[in-house]
């Protein structure tokens, strides 16, 4: 599928390439997600951080903006973990409700995002926090991950 295996990157779980770990990151999901598909993404949260977002979007494009299937936002500010999506160049009705907030500063942190048919089930550090049901019905066409704001990634699979 034209993913070499060089210096620049390394493959993981021989299911998902992922170049180097650099802050913002955008990386390929190969072959989309679907039912049982699981992210990983471990991190350490910076030492005075005010927000790192998480987005899984069909694409990569800018302009027009790809859609995004689900973006997860921590606000250190408000101790939320909110989460939304785009389709067709409109955001959804945002989600914020948790409960509690599970990131710490200066501290290591675990996210999974699990694809279930109806749903993305989010854990973090082994918890189930929330779910998110679909609003963009063609998983396979999220296939993009994109990462930023106040962290280090460690490990993507």
């Amino acid at each position: 599928d034209g993913h070499l295996n060089n210096s620049l990157g390394s493959p993981l779980q021989g299911d998902v390439y992922f170049p180097r770990l650099i802050v913002p990151f955008c990386g390929h999901i190969k072959g989309g997600m679907r039912p049982g598909k699981k992210i990983l993404v471990m991190g350490i949260v910076d030492l005075n951080p005010e927000s790192f977002g998480i987005r899984l979007t069909c694409g990569e494009s800018e302009d027009p903006p790809a859609d995004v299937a689900i973006e997860l936002k921590a606000v250190f500010t408000e101790r939320q973990f909110v989460r939304n999506s785009c389709v067709a160049g409109e955001w959804g009705e945002e989600q914020s409700s948790i409960p509690y907030f599970p990131f710490i500063p200066d501290q290591p942190f675990r996210v999974e995002i699990l694809c279930e048919h109806p749903r993305f089930r989010i854990f973090v550090d082994g918890h189930q926090l929330f779910d998110f049901y679909h609003r963009i019905e063609t998983l396979s066409a999220i296939d993009t991950i994109k990462i930023n704001g106040d962290l280090q990634l460690t490990k993507l699979g």
